[in-house]
């Protein structure tokens, strides 16, 4: 795991480098802060000669004041050089957390759409805001911890070992007890931190669920039923938190258990020894106050591989995304400069969200440029999903969609989504300004062109009576505005694309007939010329289209013309009938316009 954070590490190796220094360096005044302590006990206290013959005929005041100085000094130091350490790691940590998010973020953006409706949006939400710590965890909290007790440890035996060789190694008989505890709690650990982060992401999912479905909740009064979805939710993630806290509590208290059982071993020993003469006071003290330190790195590296085992849940479940191959893989085709001629055709096409349930099955369609296209059928007959391969949302289980005799598959992704313009159901309005907006897939548009795709919509007039005009910012999801006005925005949109594609989605549905009309006038002049596909409930906005195609169950039910399909009296027929009075229907027989 650790192997797969180094691409991370990499871009700030030389930051790295700089917080590997200050690690010896704080591991050095680590090492001299009892020193200052023997020196007044031995040669202040104990009038014992200074080792230094510079010094020797020092006066005890003058070493007393000389050996409490170096007390700060050495403190002062050790303190500053950790405040320089932890601004510096946390630093690196920081900015390894915003590579690891970017990185996870424009993954799940490749993944298909297959892939997306595979998983709960709270679940990815938390793994980019939450788990996405975990590389800071491992490594700066972790595995830079590690190391650096590591070498203040190395540091410490080295001086440790010539002072008394017996009491060190009696101190170190704790080692293998405490190794013995990370083998014992580590998996522990591992399993409760595990049903931690999935109990977390199911309250993300819970929220934003509820917080995207609110019309729905109050429609139907469920506000009790959701509150007591979330608190079952939220209690059910205190609750393995709090067991993961208990056990790190346990395996905390055990850790210091050990280190006090090996202090008090060492105390016992030392005190025999100073009792024998072969140790003075101010050496015990000072071995005493090295043992403290010499355990504060052996329980820092403790302490860390738990953190490690911890972070290491949040780090899978970041590169279970992240190691997901993107289904969806990019040709390296472009279009033409003029861009594409319009074209389009599905051969013998079947799609499978899931192998058990199909949803396309054999579709075989043809469509020559500039064709104006109707797809009808009821819910769930696959209208969507066969318009979706078009930009390639997904590609095909079996068969081949092409644009100008051309397998999608060859083209690149944005080259091809370049050709394609869409008005989606539901209407996304994003919570930028109605300008922003509107030119969401063509940023460079000026605003005259912005202007003029809003008056086709018929959204001009009311987007001119806003408070700011175009520069009025819409609430999230666009909840200031009403479902037609969100949806004349979206087809301002798709008008400003202005690409040799078009593909509506049900692009009249939450407008009045009179407004429908005048859109549909202003689609009109914007479809020339260009291949129109249009999803439609709503049998007024397919009556102009050159050809209808009808399905039902997945597959092609029936294809023709509006007439054509009236003679045959089939399940077109049947639809239109529901919508429209006798007249009407004997004009369209007739092929006329009615």
């Amino acid at each position: 795991m650790l192997a797969k954070f180094l691409p991370y590490l990499r871009p700030y190796w030389w930051r790295v480098a700089w917080a590997l220094l200050q690690v010896v360096l704080i591991a050095g005044f680590e090492l001299l802060k009892p020193w200052p302590l023997q020196v007044v006990i031995d040669n202040v206290l104990g009038s014992k000669p200074l080792p230094i013959a510079a010094l020797a005929s020092t006066s005890q005041k003058a070493v007393l004041l000389l050996a409490c100085l170096g007390l700060v000094v050495v403190h002062l130091g050790a303190g500053g050089l950790t405040l320089l350490h932890n601004y510096t790691t946390i630093g690196v940590g920081q900015r390894m957390v915003n590579d690891l998010r970017g990185a996870l973020y424009a993954h799940l953006q490749r993944l298909s759409l297959a892939f997306h409706s595979r998983q709960r949006v709270g679940d990815l939400l938390y793994r980019i805001t939450a788990d996405s710590f975990a590389v800071q965890t491992m490594i700066m909290n972790g595995a830079l911890p590690i190391l650096s007790a590591a070498v203040l440890l190395g540091g410490m035996l080295v001086v440790l070992l010539p002072l008394d060789p017996i009491l060190t190694l009696l101190s170190l008989t704790v080692v293998p007890l405490l190794f013995a505890l990370i083998l014992g709690f580590n998996r522990k650990i591992v399993d409760i931190a595990t049903e931690v982060r999935t109990t977390e992401s199911r309250v993300y999912s819970v929220v934003q669920w509820a917080m995207s479905s609110i019309k729905l909740v109050q429609a139907f009064t469920k506000e009790d039923e959701e509150h007591r979805r979330f608190m079952g939710a939220s209690g059910e993630s205190l609750r393995a938190t709090l067991r993961l806290y208990n056990w790190q509590t346990l395996y905390s208290g055990a850790v210091n258990l050990v280190i006090a059982g090996g202090t008090a071993l060492v105390v016992y020993a030392g005190a025999r020894a100073v009792i024998s003469g072969r140790l003075s006071v101010g050496q015990l003290i000072v071995f005493i106050s090295y043992l403290a330190q010499l355990y504060a790195p052996i329980n820092q590296i403790s302490q860390s591989w738990g953190l490690i085992a911890g972070a290491r849940v949040g780090a899978r479940r970041v590169f279970d995304i992240l190691d997901t191959e993107a289904d969806l893989r990019d040709g390296s085709r472009s279009f033409p400069l003029e861009g594409a001629r319009g074209d389009v055709a599905w051969r013998n096409v079947s799609f499978r969200y899931r192998p058990e349930t199909p949803v396309l099955d054999g579709v075989d369609v043809r469509v020559p440029a500039g064709s104006k296209i109707a797809v009808i059928g009821p819910t769930g007959a696959g209208k969507s999903t066969l318009l979706g391969l078009l930009p390639r949302f997904f590609d095909p289980s079996v068969g081949v969609v092409e644009i100008d005799g051309v397998d999608l598959r060859e083209y690149q992704l944005k080259s091809l989504r370049s050709q394609i313009s869409m008005v989606l159901q539901p209407p996304l309005i994003f919570p930028l300004s109605v300008r922003d907006n509107i030119a969401y897939g063509r940023p460079g548009a000026s605003n005259a062109e912005i202007e003029e795709a809003a008056r086709l919509a018929r959204i001009h007039d009311f987007i001119a009576s806003l408070p700011e005009g175009y520069d009025t910012v819409v609430g999230e999801t666009g909840v200031a505005l009403s479902e037609g006005e969100r949806q004349r925005i979206t087809i301002a949109r798709a008008l400003l694309r202005d690409a040799p594609i078009l593909i509506l989605d049900e692009p009249t549905s939450a407008l009045d007939v009179a407004t429908e009309a005048l859109v549909m006038a202003a689609i009109e002049r914007l479809v020339a010329a260009r291949t129109t596909f249009i999803i439609a409930h709503r049998l007024s906005t397919v009556r102009r289209c050159d050809r209808i195609i009808v399905l039902r169950d997945g597959i092609v039910a029936e294809e023709g013309t509006l007439a054509d399909l009236l003679r045959r009296n089939g399940l077109f027929a049947e639809y239109y009938r529901t919508q429209f009075p006798p007249e009407v229907q004997q004009n369209a027989q007739l092929g006329l316009d009615a």
